[in-house]
């Protein structure tokens, strides 16, 4: 964002507005200074009843979080919008990250571990992802990832999940950028090996595993966890192991 962000000291009134970084929060052993999460904040699933809940990602309640007297706010570019931040930034320092590869990942968990005076705990769990991801057994396989319905919205280029689908082998046949529609008909001339239904942001069933079966003959469509492909912090260590299943097809 072009922002300077100077912290003076370690934090101890943290609040959260990202669900992958929550989690990461939890995994640093930050239990007693998070104050403040999101209701998409699911992991850990204790929180959502110790902690204060601010709203949703992008329409963050400023006045419960003003109330909380937070001295670090973390935020994500993609995430939040610019005017919830705008207007956080005259409470305390917001640090904002942009993931949107598995390098800015491990850069992210780096720097909020310093930040938060969690190196040794960040350093440990970083070697340890880049261990995993060079354990991954690569598949290429041509694939198209859904993340919305009606209208229909597939992960392009420049996403974290298109980086997360490159690093485990998987090709996406998408060439646009971001978040573009699609349509059955598209999706049929591209032809996938595999077509991905996220379980979020949009929370693909079974009934549109049948529906997609039933129009695609020569694609394997199936049902994947959303987070698995696109919470960037410690959720990562689970992610490798989750890809391995999927090459099991």
């Amino acid at each position: 964002m072009g922002r300077e962000v100077k912290i003076s000291s370690s934090p101890k009134r943290i609040i959260s507005t990202v669900p992958s970084q929550t989690e990461l929060l939890h995994y640093l052993h930050l239990e007693d200074e998070v104050l403040g999460v999101t209701k998409f904040c699911t992991h850990p699933s204790n929180w959502q009843k110790s902690k204060e809940r601010i709203g949703g990602t992008k329409n963050l309640n400023i006045t419960k979080i003003n109330s909380l007297k937070p001295d670090l706010i973390i935020g994500n570019k993609e995430e939040n919008t610019k005017e919830d931040i705008s207007e956080l930034e005259k409470i305390a320092p917001v640090w904002m990250s942009d993931v949107n590869s598995f390098s800015d990942a491990l850069d992210m968990i780096k720097k909020i571990g310093n930040i938060t005076n969690r190196t040794k705990t960040a350093s440990s769990l970083i070697s340890n992802l880049i261990q995993l991801q060079k354990e991954t057994i690569k598949k290429e396989l041509n694939v198209i990832y859904l993340i919305w319905n009606e209208p229909m919205m597939c992960v392009g280029k420049d996403t974290f999940i298109d980086s997360m689908l490159s690093e485990c082998g998987f090709i996406n046949i998408i060439k646009k950028s971001r978040y573009p529609e699609i349509s059955l008909q598209e999706i049929n001339s591209l032809n996938p090996d595999l077509l991905l239904l996220s379980t979020e942001p949009y929370p693909f069933g079974n009934k549109h595993l049948t529906h997609f079966k039933t129009h695609l003959p020569n694609t394997k469509a199936m049902l994947v966890d959303g987070e698995m492909f696109s919470w960037y912090g410690s959720r990562l260590e689970f992610s490798f192991a989750y890809f391995k299943e999927i090459f099991k097809i």
